[in-house]
């Protein structure tokens, strides 16, 4: 039967494609008329190169070289391909998604990295939530401060209008040039 690669080509999945037969809780065989193909569907033994995360995540392969640059992530290297472990993947999105609710990265760093893998993360998640709630108290006192800005501006506004509606309304005095002489 020679060897089994580690999970099937793309080509190997879809309609009149290699029947999918589920051989555990993520293992599965691909099986085709002369090929048979064994794929873990765990994520935890997958790889993804720099352009799969860009693209995953929508963000520049200059980014996810940024995270590496930073010690955020640690990726193998083939030649000189980065190889990324589903832990490389998992900490890209924490990054991001922490970054995205307006938290900086040496916060989500931290938050981060407080997890270890099998210990309790009462830790971490005592320290995240603290964080929502000083992100939370942050931005409901910047939508108070755009309320008043908004109310101040409508104030503004209005008494343009009133002014220009005024000022249409009043008849002109009649305007005297310098030159003419105004006789009684």
């Amino acid at each position: 039967m020679g060897s089994v690669p580690a999970r099937p080509p793309r080509e190997a999945c879809g309609p009149g494609r290699p029947t999918k037969l589920l051989l555990g809780k993520s293992n599965y065989l691909y099986v085709n008329v002369n090929l048979v193909y064994a794929c873990t569907m765990s994520q935890k033994n997958r790889t993804w190169t720099i352009s799969d995360l860009a693209r995953e995540f929508d963000v520049s392969t200059r980014t996810i070289r940024f995270y590496e640059e930073k010690g955020f992530i640690h990726p193998r290297r083939d030649g000189q391909r980065r190889i990324y472990s589903a832990s490389d993947r998992t900490r890209i999105r924490l990054i991001l998604r922490g970054k995205r609710i307006g938290m900086s990265l040496a916060e989500c760093m931290e938050i981060i990295d407080m997890y270890t893998p099998g210990d309790s993360s009462d830790a971490q998640l005592t320290s995240l939530l603290a964080r929502v709630r000083e992100r939370r108290s942050a931005l409901e006192q910047q939508r108070r401060d755009l309320e008043e800005t908004l109310h101040a501006l409508d104030e503004i506004e209005n008494l343009c209008r009133q002014a220009q509606r005024t000022r249409t309304q009043r008849p002109e005095a009649p305007r005297v040039n310098a030159s003419e002489e105004i006789h009684p």
